[in-house]
This record gives structure tokens, sequence and C-alpha cells, in this order.
């Protein structure tokens, strides 16, 4: 099943939802690599199967396999990430945001795919984690790539739209 098909399923009191669906998938402000990278990033940060496998499916055709994996390593490099960083932002003692994190994050540096595309899905899954130190991260290197904010903006659309449909869909 496609997302957009998988959208049409939501029940009425998440109407709004399926209508945010509808037009973000047909946003023509980002490029399709940037679009559907974000759609399956979000997707996997959510870790809600039946979502990812249509957010996949209705991507599959519009990302390259190196797209397609590095929104993947995106949600997955974020996992860690934004535990790691919001911990030492939120902890009192000082001392931790000046310790070196000592976790391998490769894939920053070498996500196989524009960087700035690979920033833009991290952005977005660090807003669904609600890391406000990686987001400011993610942000400032994207300005300096000269990402306009309204792009920066929709793909933080995108990561509201999918992450609550993960949500509705999970608690139906």
């Amino acid at each position: 099943m496609l997302f957009s098909e998988l959208a049409k399923t939501l029940p009425d009191y998440a109407k709004d939802q399926r209508l945010n669906v509808s037009s973000l998938i047909s946003e023509q402000l980002l490029t399709d690599q940037q679009k559907w990278g974000t759609f399956v990033a979000c997707a996997h940060a959510t870790a809600y199967k039946p979502l990812i496998d249509a957010v996949e499916a209705e991507a599959a055709d519009k990302l390259t396999p190196e797209a397609m994996n590095a929104a993947k390593a995106a949600a997955s490099i974020m996992a860690m990430n934004n535990i790691y960083y919001r911990f030492t932002h939120l902890a009192s003692r000082p001392e931790y945001r000046t310790m070196p994190a000592r976790l391998r994050m490769n894939v920053i540096g070498a996500p196989g795919i524009d960087k700035a595309d690979f920033e833009l899905f991290s952005l977005a899954v660090s807003a669904i984690n609600g890391c406000g130190m990686c987001i400011d991260s993610h942000d400032k290197v994207l300005a300096q790539h000269g990402m306009a904010a309204d792009k920066i903006q929709t793909s933080v659309r995108i990561a509201s739209v999918v992450h609550a449909v993960a949500r509705t869909l999970q608690a139906m």
C-alpha cells in the first residue's frame, strides 16, 4: 500500500492529517529527493512499520538507492544523536557539554548524497525527536549551504504530519 492510500484510512477525526498528507505529497518547493527523503527519514523515526512500508513504497520510484539509504541513515544516526545531545543540553552539569561524544557518526560526513539534503532529513528527524541542539546545528549547516527557510520549514511540516499519522494509526 502506498502512503497516499494509507492516509485515506485515517478516521474522520484525523481529516486534517489526510488533507495535509495530500498537500505535502504534491508540494513543489522541495526537490523529489529532498521531499521523499524527508518522508522516508521521518517514517523511520516513527518506528511504525506499516507507515514505513507505505512511505517507502511511494518513494521507491522517486529516490535513488543512495538517497533511500541516506534517508534511513539519517533516521538511524539521529535516533542516537538526538538522545545524546538532548542529554548534554538538558543536564545541569556543564561539563557534559565539553566532553567528546565518542560516538561513531561517519555517515554525517559521508552520507552518499548531497550534504544539504542529508542535513535536511536529519533536521526533520531531530524535530520529531525533540532535540533543540541538533535542530540548531542542522539549521546552521543548511543556512551555510544556502537552503532557504521555507524549504526547511517544509521539511518540518512533513515531519509533523508523518509523526501525527503514525500516532493516529497506532492508536486505532
